[in-house]
C-alpha cells in the first residue's frame, strides 16, 4: 500500500498512441524509471466524442497492448495495466 508519492494516471485514447508514448517517454526522462504509472484503458466516447472521429470508439486490445509493451521497453519499473472491460460505464459517477 502506498503512504505517500507520485502516481501518475494516463487514460490511453484510440489513435492517439503516439500521446502516450510522449507521456510515458517524458515520465522516465523527467520523473524517473521508478514512478508509479497507472495505464488506464476505460475510455469510451461520449456527447460530442461521439461525432469526433479519431476519438468516437473504445480502445482496442492491440492499441492498448501497444502502450503496455512500450512503457515495458522504457524499462518502466512500476506499472499498472487496467483491463480492457466490455461495459466501461461503470466507471461513470452517476451525477
Amino acid at each position: 500500500m502506498i503512504q505517500k508519492g507520485l502516481i501518475v494516471r494516463h487514460l490511453v485514447l484510440p489513435n492517439h498512441l503516439q500521446n502516450s508514448k510522449k507521456v510515458l517517454k517524458y515520465i522516465k526522462e523527467h520523473l524517473g524509471r521508478d514512478t508509479y504509472v497507472s495505464l488506464m484503458a476505460q475510455y469510451f466516447p461520449t456527447y460530442k466524442a461521439m461525432q469526433t472521429n479519431d476519438i468516437n470508439r473504445k480502445l482496442t486490445e492491440e492499441e492498448y497492448q501497444k502502450i503496455e509493451n512500450y512503457f515495458y521497453s522504457l524499462s518502466l519499473k512500476n506499472g499498472y495495466m487496467q483491463e480492457i472491460e466490455e461495459d466501461e460505464t461503470r466507471y461513470v459517477p452517476n451525477f
